[in-house]
């Protein structure tokens, strides 16, 4: 059962040498526990992204935190491509698994079921294919003459993401974002920044019940109001586009990079942490 903490006490149950999975933004990007990662300098990461990532997935790329990154991109959407990733990827910096988002989701679904892998359509005779050796064609056993893709089962050590609403009992509710429940289910540590946390059992609630991954699946919750600023918060807050901005303009070079870290990571935490 899960258990309320303050933000550093949850973001210190991810390791160094950790494989660390986060949502993709639209579903909830923890930023708040990302700035605080990188406050506490962990280091040697093993990304995976569920599938795509941005503006998360970027700081921690430019602060240095991630070895290994495994997903299907990182993209600051209409702002262009992500600078941090771009730079690290082309000068050898960061270690790359590219993968498709039906191949992720795929992993993620053999760990769930506790089975080795997944068998799925598509990726023969892809380059993603030929460069992933945890990607292995085998006959279909119901079809000899035809060959399936199998994807080993992706097991994260500890998943992190930021939902709205969560309980004293350790109930997240997660909304529509379903991904989140997969993730939660497929990783062996949860952890979750919330906006706000309630007095009553939203598994007994009928109308949040359905949407609400259970304590039993997450392993500590944190209250982080504006927890995914200054990417948006789903139902609550849109993106800060101009902060935003000022991050593409920043992070272009690893001296710009450095200068944003001062400014909004190790400076004094506040509200928007």
């Amino acid at each position: 059962m899960s258990g309320e903490v303050v933000l550093s006490d949850l973001v210190s149950r991810i390791p160094n040498g950790a494989s660390l999975a986060i949502a993709k933004t639209e579903c909830g990007a923890a930023m708040a526990a990302t700035r605080q990662l990188i406050r506490q300098n962990v280091r040697d990461l093993h990304l995976i992204l569920v599938p795509t990532s941005g503006l998360q997935a970027d700081l921690l790329i430019g602060a240095g935190c991630v070895r290994i990154l495994e997903g299907s991109g990182v993209t600051m959407g209409e702002h262009g491509q992500a600078p941090s990733f771009g730079r690290f990827v082309r000068e050898g910096r960061l270690l790359l698994k590219d993968a498709t988002c039906p191949a992720v989701y795929a992993g993620l679904q053999a760990a769930e079921k506790g089975i080795p892998f997944m068998p799925m359509r598509g990726l023969i005779g892809s380059d993603v294919a030929r460069y992933r050796n945890d990607f292995t064609i085998i006959s279909n056993p119901f079809a000899e003459d035809e060959p399936i893709m199998t994807v080993r089962a992706i097991r994260p050590d500890v998943a992190l993401f930021h939902a709205p609403l969560a309980d004293r009992q350790g109930n997240v509710w997660i909304g529509r974002h379903k991904p989140l429940m997969l993730l939660a289910h497929a990783s062996l540590k949860t952890l979750v920044t919330v906006e706000s946390i309630r007095d009553d059992n939203l598994l007994d609630d009928p109308v949040y019940g359905p949407a609400t991954i259970p304590s039993l699946y997450v392993t500590a919750i944190a209250q982080a109001a504006q927890g995914t600023w200054p990417t948006a918060s789903p139902g609550l807050a849109t993106e800060d586009t101009g902060h935003v901005a000022e991050y593409m303009r920043l992070a272009a070079t690893d001296d710009g990079f450095s200068e944003y870290l001062d400014r909004y990571v190790y400076a004094a935490p506040t509200a928007a942490a």
